[in-house]
């Protein structure tokens, strides 16, 4: 018995900045950025392509498939750390769009985690309420919160939305568990400042502006140890070994940090699903887009078992099992 996913969607912007146009901006080549990253292109949303509107194509791809009107809808919760405005929710601006009346809305921000976090989170409303019909989503513009003469930082990051469609069912498929972890001790290793405070009082005094700052030597370290440890946690807890992991589909931040992971992890490269050659880290949207493309790709059969991960500012950390 669980929250059971019906349908997936994605939507990713128009432009594509591939390495070669980095050399343009920043001090960096193609070879540099992939040996280091395994990053080629990543999307950078443009004029109409704001996070909000990423999100609701998405959903409706995700509706779409589940077969599920805007009406029906009973829950919105998106992940971003890149919300159009501070207020009102990204959300609620969905909500708008979507004309889904029926339903309440409010975003997540755990950083790169909020997907993990917020599927877990739906899960235990569906669990609750077994008529509501969710959306979970992960969206990001990354592009507006990226210092773009950072080419420690501008060369990771890119734009993007995933979506979920969820309702709880009789069955032993879903959402089976999970296990979250954050630590704020460790914040000043990646983080991001808001606008300057009208406030000056409580203004931070080293504000350099709304764009992401990151340490990425000790991010990578915390990293891997982080999401080795919350897998480990997750299938010693359901007895459940990691071969009989049908696909794992982990948080797409970089090529070294995901080897790394599944070298120690024991996970052989076939069952795995990486797409962060082509979109960068997305945050929030990295694992739901790659479960729409996995999807669509008919790399998930019925009665798989599916496991995501993921590790984020904050830090915010976990893991998660799915039967589909």
């Amino acid at each position: 018995m669980g929250a059971v996913i019906l349908g997936t969607g994605s939507c990713l912007p128009d432009r594509v900045l591939s390495n070669h146009d980095l050399e343009e901006i920043v001090d960096t080549n193609d070879e540099w950025v992939r040996s280091r990253t395994g990053i080629a292109t990543r999307r950078i949303s443009g004029e109409g392509e704001e996070v909000y509107r990423l999100a609701t194509v998405a959903a409706q791809r995700a509706m779409e498939m589940a077969n599920v009107t805007a009406d029906e809808i009973d829950l919105i919760i998106v992940a971003t750390i890149s919300p159009h405005m501070i207020m009102p929710s990204c959300a609620c601006f969905v909500q708008k769009e979507l004309g889904a009346a029926n339903a309440f809305a409010y975003d997540l921000n755990a950083a790169c985690s909020g997907f993990l976090y917020s599927l877990d989170t739906a899960s235990k409303h569906a669990l609750v309420d077994r008529d509501k019909t969710i959306l979970v989503i992960g969206a990001e513009t990354l592009s507006a919160r990226t210092n773009w003469e950072d080419r420690n930082t501008c060369i990771l990051f890119g734009d993007g939305a995933g979506a979920i469609v969820m309702r709880y069912a009789e069955n032993n498929r879903g959402v089976l568990a999970s296990e979250l972890f954050s630590d704020g001790n460790l914040w000043k290793l990646l983080h991001m400042h808001g606008a300057p405070s009208c406030n000056p009082a409580i203004d931070p005094p080293d504000n350099p502006g709304p764009y992401m700052l990151m340490e990425g030597r000790e991010v990578f370290k915390y990293a891997v140890r982080a999401m080795e440890n919350a897998v480990l946690q997750l299938l010693e807890k359901e007895k459940i070994s990691i071969d009989d992991i049908s696909l794992m589909i982990p948080h797409q931040a970089n090529i070294r940090i995901l080897n790394k992971l599944l070298s120690r992890l024991g996970v052989k490269q076939e069952k795995v699903f990486i797409n962060v050659q082509k979109y960068g880290n997305t945050s929030a949207a990295s694992i739901p887009i790659a479960l729409d493309e996995a999807n669509r790709e008919g790399l998930i059969k019925h009665g798989d078992l599916l496991l995501i991960c993921s590790f984020g500012g904050g830090f915010t950390w976990g893991a998660g099992l799915l039967r589909w």
